[in-house]
């Protein structure tokens, strides 16, 4: 099994109850997704590469796009290799003259918006997209052997209608997110 799943950005959206935006991962197949909820600011510096909206001066990413270039080095890929506590990790790699790498911490979000500028693959570790898969219902009460944690007054059916509604979303439940 990989270790890296190569993803793409799928949509930008809103989470309908806490109106924060969502960048949705997905890979190739359609068979599996990321939500990653992020900033208004990055989700922004996504939606204005997304939809190709030309501005009069560069942009953040786009400042770095180009410092990037400039310099002689080459965005080779990002990723997103790690989540705790519900914080995702990424990372920029980069490569330079004499093929020397170099490694750079990033936010996800900060790394899909420069990802989308210069058109470099977006891979996410498999240890995240499973860890994600898992679903937290709140305080433990006990855990039903299937990876889910029933919430303190929850019974295992209210966790599998719960269960079968998330695992029945798709793009159409969300409403796209428009500048």
């Amino acid at each position: 099994m990989k270790k890296l799943v190569e993803m793409s950005v799928s949509q930008l959206t809103v989470d309908p109850f806490t109106n924060m935006p969502i960048v949705i991962l997905r890979d190739e197949s359609g068979d599996e997704s990321l939500p990653i909820w992020i900033g208004l600011l990055e989700a922004s510096a996504i939606a204005t590469e997304l939809e190709k909206v030309a501005l009069d001066r560069p942009m953040t990413h786009d400042l770095l796009k180009n410092l990037i270039g400039e310099v002689g080095l080459k965005v080779e890929c990002v990723e997103i290799h790690d989540v705790r506590d519900n914080t995702f990790y990424a990372a920029v790699r980069l490569t330079g003259p004499r093929k020397k790498e170099l490694v750079l911490d990033s936010r996800p979000s900060d790394a899909i918006a420069l990802a989308l500028r210069t058109r470099s693959p977006i891979r996410v570790a498999r240890k995240v997209i499973e860890k994600t898969q898992k679903i937290d219902l709140g305080p433990k009460k006990k855990a039903n052997g299937k990876g889910l944690v029933l919430p303190l007054g929850g019974t295992e059916k209210d966790t599998a209608r719960l269960r079968d509604l998330l695992e029945n979303l798709t793009d159409d439940h969300f409403p796209k997110w428009k500048m």
